[in-house]
């Protein structure tokens, strides 16, 4: 989540507030009071802050919704039949499943990329300064 630097610089600024804490108890009395009047000060310049307007959002009810009155259930009409359960999962294996096929495919086709590679190294049809080159995937990319 957080990067290296952002971590250095939050040790950074607790280091500095550890340090001020400990030392704002030996400060002399008038620089204590001199510190409160220019808070003050800047408080009394800080900027107000700007205003939240709430916006007006329609929302529909349905027509058996609580609006009518609650609705009283059995437990027998509480249970959820099975089909129904399957029907909810239906969009999430749908989803794992196509995932997992889209992972094959590209494992398939990693696999054939290196499979040319492979044969044409075998079939000595690349010069000799092609095993050398440091851009050899470059190389191959330019004879096709």
């Amino acid at each position: 989540m957080s990067s290296a630097p952002e971590t250095n610089e939050f040790e950074f600024a607790h280091k500095i507030c550890r340090a001020l804490d400990e030392n704002a108890a030996s400060l002399p009395a008038t620089t204590v009071n001199k510190l409160a009047a220019a808070r003050r000060v800047a408080l009394a310049r800080k900027k107000p802050e700007a205003a939240v307007a709430r916006a007006f959002a329609p929302v529909l009810a349905p027509a058996s919704g609580p609006a009518f009155g609650p609705q009283r259930m059995s437990p027998a009409e509480r249970r959820v039949p099975p089909l129904r359960r399957f029907m909810r999962l239906l969009p999430i294996l749908a989803l794992v499943g196509g995932v997992a096929v889209i992972a094959y495919w590209e494992n398939l086709q990693r696999a054939a990329e290196l499979a040319d590679i492979d044969a044409a190294m075998l079939n000595d049809e690349l010069p000799l300064n092609a095993y050398l080159d440091h851009g050899f995937n470059a190389y191959l990319s330019r004879a096709r």
